[in-house]
């Protein structure tokens, strides 16, 4: 089964699969050792991680192509996608699709912001018209060329609109054919719960560490019907918290030993990029 069927197989169950993020290529390849079912390419990541900036938009179509390629050849797994707004209009929308497809992509997802566009739990968020929103939607669906190819909704609308708007883009966009839905942002429990009734397409939940809408445990939210549940930047979180931790002690104490548990052993990090597996591939072209 190729990983696009995989994808819509796991997403239509709605059992709550938990996606994190992945911001490289290393950190797909943890992602996947670890026994995650599925792979989110993470456009804050990518921003943060390789500009050392905010997720405001300054992140490019080239650069999340260039990390999805590397990406999918790093790892078997579905990839689901983050496209931002498309970076254009309609027509952009469709070269984004071609684009992104052709890198790899098993999913991407496209929101409704004026761009340039913010990370989803950021002050200051507008949205295009419902109308726009809705177009791009259809230009991403008639853009893809494999039917497996899904496409994601997002919306942050109840920021600005209120969430009966959310709801109201939501289903527009089903109609238009996506096939996930993302209401972004909610900052209530009882909103988080809501969404699956009010909604009939398959949906995805944004847990944002340290963002506004509250932390659900992701068995709660495969009961209440989610189909994906988004950890976009815990392994980013992570990974910054673990350089702190080692850079500190390196500082202060002047070295760092394997012994000391802040550091990933140098024969994990070698069994990690698969150097066993090039080395046999060595051995046979020699």
């Amino acid at each position: 089964m190729s990983t696009r069927k995989q994808l819509r197989s796991l997403v239509e169950a709605r059992r709550g699969m938990i996606v994190p993020g992945a911001f490289n290529a290393l950190s797909a390849k943890v992602i996947a050792d670890l026994g995650f079912e599925a792979i989110y390419v993470t456009g804050a990541g990518v921003t943060n991680m390789f500009f050392g900036m905010p997720d405001q938009g300054f992140m490019g179509l080239h650069e999340i192509a260039e990390h999805t390629a590397r990406i999918r050849d790093a790892v078997d797994v579905p990839l689901l996608v983050d496209a931002d707004t498309g970076f254009g209009n309609a027509l952009n929308v469709r070269h984004t699709v071609r684009v992104l497809e052709r890198a790899g992509a098993d999913c991407i997802q496209l929101e409704d912001q004026v761009a340039p566009k913010r990370c989803g739990h950021f002050s200051g968020k507008e949205v295009i018209s419902t109308e726009e929103a809705v177009s791009k939607i259809k230009a991403a669906v008639d853009a893809r060329r494999d039917p497996d190819f899904l496409i994601m909704a997002r919306t942050d609308a109840a920021a600005t609109l209120g969430f009966e708007a959310a709801i109201e883009r939501a289903e527009m966009f089903a109609e238009a054919g996506a096939d996930i839905l993302f209401v972004e942002a909610v900052t209530k429990a009882e909103e988080v719960k809501a969404l699956p009734q009010r909604l009939a397409k398959p949906q995805l939940m944004n847990m944002v560490i340290g963002g506004r809408t509250p932390i659900f445990n992701a068995d709660q939210l495969a009961e209440l019907g989610y189909g994906v549940v988004l950890y976009a930047n815990a392994a980013l979180q992570g990974a910054v918290a673990g350089m702190q931790k080692a850079l500190t002690v390196l500082r202060d104490e002047k070295e760092v030993q394997e012994s000391s548990g802040l550091v990933t052993p140098f024969a994990e990090r070698q069994r990690l990029v698969g150097k066993p597996e090039w080395d046999a591939l060595e051995k046979q072209y020699t």
